[in-house]
């Protein structure tokens, strides 16, 4: 019983053992495959053509994606020039339309001497005798 009255209890966090670490698997891994130590095996010397099969695809799907890409781009480049070019065909349909009406052709013709008739237009009416009777004769053509 002494013992135990001269026992003095201790802390437990004094005492508690850490946890050894481990090596982990993943760690490993990757340093085999980047020192190159992963090239060298047998199973990937097998499969070797395999895995340059598989480089050439991926650099193909990249090469798709960025043609995919820019063609993306070239098409959305020639819907914009497509709505400019509207744009400006219905500007200068609305300008003709402007310029076409009879009282801006008087205005531009004005500028030229000319000036629009008041008259209505009328129809001339004639027969080969009111022909003969104002030249005296009827010319013959050769």
């Amino acid at each position: 019983m002494e013992d135990q009255r001269n026992e003095v209890p201790q802390d437990p966090g004094k005492n508690e053992l850490l946890p050894v670490k481990k090596h982990k698997r993943i760690s490993k891994s990757v340093s085999q495959f980047l020192g190159g130590e992963y090239l060298s095996q047998k199973t990937v010397m097998n499969n070797l053509f395999f895995l340059v099969y598989l480089a050439i695809l991926a650099m193909l799907y990249i090469g798709n994606t960025y043609y995919a890409e820019k063609t993306f781009k070239d098409i959305e480049k020639i819907k914009n020039e497509l709505k400019e070019y509207h744009s400006q065909y219905i500007t200068a349909k609305s300008a003709l339309m402007f310029y076409s009406q009879q009282s801006e052709i008087a205005k531009r013709a004005s500028t030229y001497g000319l000036k629009v008739t008041t008259l209505p237009p009328y129809k001339i009416f004639y027969t080969k005798s009111s022909i003969r009777s104002e030249t005296g004769t009827l010319q013959k053509s050769p």
